[in-house]
């Protein structure tokens, strides 16, 4: 009974508090006396109480958040430019030993990058190549945290803030170049309508009695008010064909 007892208190003190439960997306980093030992895949796992020590490291890709940096352009245009990192720990042992905090550290490298990358392109180049910056940028940071252990899969400039003096002027360039577009296009509606026009007046003047005829229904169209009163002055060719067809 007494052997029994032992053994519970044996289990009690030794096994159950180095049991540990790695879930999928986690990475156990064991330490054995302060000095790296081992690490753990995924599952249930024993680790030797009172010597040994595991960090948990998620290896999921997580998203950072780069805070709002003020970037004086190439062209001196002073900007505000934030971003997201998504970064991925790819090995847990590098991420424990080799930084206090992984997360912080390539955080705040991204933010110098993002600073030093948008710094060497003018204002329009930074609002049309965002592609272009972010995978400089990526390639800064991630040459960076390899030595970290931690993958930069991707880096996405997200807002782009202009001073309002700036604003004001792109808005005003934008507004005149609507306005120009819109009279292009009414002077090529003005024309078409006019190139009609001189094809119909010519297919008229062609056309024996096509030009009567036309003048004809014009006055037919607007003498429909009987109490309206018009006084139409007729060429004399029209006038001509109207006094014979009065006559008939």
């Amino acid at each position: 009974m007494a052997a029994l007892i032992v053994i519970l208190v044996l289990v009690l003190l030794v096994v159950v508090p180095g049991i540990r439960i790695i879930n999928q997306y986690e990475r156990g980093v064991v330490l054995r006396l302060g000095k790296y030992s081992r690490t753990l895949s995924p599952g249930f796992r024993i680790i030797i109480p009172y010597l040994d020590k595991m960090l948990k490291v998620d290896v999921r890709t997580t998203p950072m958040d780069i805070p709002k940096q003020e970037v004086i352009t190439r062209d001196n245009v002073t900007v505000n430019v934030d971003a997201v990192v998504y970064a991925r720990v790819i090995d847990a042992q590098k991420a424990v030993l080799e930084t206090t905090n992984y997360q912080y550290a390539t955080s705040t490298f991204a933010q110098t990058a993002l600073r030093d990358v948008t710094g060497n392109f003018d204002l329009d180049e930074i609002l049309s190549k965002r592609d272009e910056i972010s995978a400089q940028i990526r390639e800064i940071v991630d040459a960076q945290t390899d030595k970290w252990g931690i993958d930069i899969e991707s880096v996405k400039l997200q807002n782009i803030e202009l001073p309002s003096d700036m604003k004001r002027a792109m808005a005003k360039q934008a507004e005149a170049e609507r306005e120009r577009r819109a009279a292009i296009i009414t002077a090529e509606g003005e024309k078409s309508a006019a190139a009609a026009v001189a094809e119909a007046a010519t297919m008229l003047a062609q056309t024996p009695g096509g030009l009567n005829i036309r003048t004809l229904q014009t006055l037919e169209k607007i003498s429909t008010d009987p109490s309206q009163k018009t006084v139409i002055l007729l060429p004399s060719d029209l006038a001509d064909g109207a006094a014979k067809l009065m006559r008939h």
